[in-house]
């Protein structure tokens, strides 16, 4: 796949302004999907259902978000992506501005179906643009803003609602993130050039990177960290407060830290990957084994649950960049498609993750959940020990 050349003097006069307008881009869909997780009990007593059901606003648009990543891709044929990604965000701040509104969690729901169409389409066009938008030897800068985007709304965006929850409810969270996303459309509007396509991708590119073994470890880890991660993260609120009996008025705060060692975790983990991918990927795995399985057996104070909250956030905050690393490196000339193939496996692991930790949640109890969820990334690390190097 070949994407059509931007002039040299384009890419210098506008470049960047256009690479961190669709690093905003990717962090406002990504965080309005990670927003109910901070709201989850407060969502699930006014609309008046369980927390395993609610759990569904997190699982239902990773899902679509994975259909949707390689569709988008495949039938957007010739289309400007500056169209496609200015009209998903208009979808996302109509979905925003309907769940603030939703009377019930069915309507709540349908209006998280359109965010899950948002995140596949956004996210997958995101990752191919950078070579389009700076020099060749900026492109793995802007590449790193780009899903700077989605490593700091992944870190962010719980304990951003969290925050806004408590202060004014969880109807102005949303209500917020619909005016962050229109912002973030006229930004985009503004900022981001023609960006016409010369050949389109067909089902026999995306079959011919599938057949990499490479990317089919990728992906395999991606879904093993990513579920097992989800599967506790998606109630971390009420495992706070439950477990280690945190009050309902330090769960923001908390997350708010949680958001910053998640940053820190992104920074380190760029730094190594670069060099060491592999021993990243390996401490991230053992990083989440430990703060899960911490918090079902040493989780039962405040203060430990704080400190292995923390730990939790420097191993997530490097997820992102070191498995999109990851991808990039075993299919370096289709970029785009090894993007929405990443996107797919990193959404249904968050589909996969979040609706088993709602069953579990709703016919046992949190501490199963917990062990249950520690047992993916361990299984992910355990692949990893044993795939073939090639």
């Amino acid at each position: 796949m070949e994407l059509e050349t931007r002039s040299a003097r384009t890419a210098r006069s506008g470049g960047w302004a256009s690479v961190y307008a669709v690093g905003l881009s990717t962090f406002s869909v990504v965080t309005t999907e990670m927003l109910p997780v901070g709201l989850m009990t407060a969502i699930a007593m006014e609309l008046e259902t369980s927390v395993g059901t609610a759990g569904l606003m997190l699982s239902v648009p990773a899902i679509l978000a994975a259909l949707f990543a390689p569709f988008v891709i495949l039938v957007a044929g010739n289309i400007d992506r500056r169209r496609i990604l200015a009209g998903l965000l208009v979808l996302l701040v109509a979905a925003n501005i309907a769940s603030a509104l939703a009377p019930s969690i069915g309507l709540l729901l349908a209006a998280r179906v359109v965010v899950g169409f948002c995140m596949g389409g956004i996210w997958a066009i995101a990752g191919g643009l950078a070579p389009r938008l700076v020099p060749a030897h900026s492109v793995g800068t802007a590449t790193a803003i780009i899903f700077g985007g989605v490593a700091a709304a992944s870190v962010l965006g719980v304990p951003v609602g969290a925050v806004i929850g408590d202060i004014a409810g969880w109807r102005s969270a949303f209500g917020a993130m619909a005016l962050f996303s229109l912002f973030v459309l006229v930004l985009n509007l503004v900022a981001l050039p023609a960006l016409p396509i010369r050949q389109s991708v067909g089902l026999g590119h995306f079959k011919v990177q599938l057949a990499r073994p490479a990317v089919q470890s990728g992906l395999i880890i991606t879904l093993l960290i990513v579920a097992g991660h989800f599967m506790a993260y998606t109630f971390v609120s009420p495992i706070l407060q439950s477990i280690s009996g945190v009050r309902v008025e330090w769960i923001g705060v908390l997350l708010f830290l949680y958001g910053a060692a998640g940053i820190a975790g992104n920074f380190l983990a760029g730094m190594a990957v670069s060099r060491r991918l592999p021993a990243t990927l390996v401490s991230i795995a053992i990083g989440l084994v430990v703060a899960i399985l911490g918090f079902r057996f040493l989780g039962t104070t405040a203060f430990s649950g704080a400190a292995l909250l923390l730990v939790w956030g420097v191993a997530y905050g490097g997820v992102s960049v070191s498995l999109q690393s990851w991808m990039m490196k075993a299919a370096p000339s289709a970029l785009e498609i090894a993007t929405a193939l990443f996107v797919a496996a990193f959404n249904i692991g968050i589909a996969a993750g979040s609706f088993a930790g709602g069953l579990v949640v709703d016919r046992f109890d949190l501490p199963t959940t917990l062990l249950l969820a520690a047992l993916m990334p361990a299984t992910a690390l355990l692949f990893f020990i044993v795939i073939p190097r090639r």
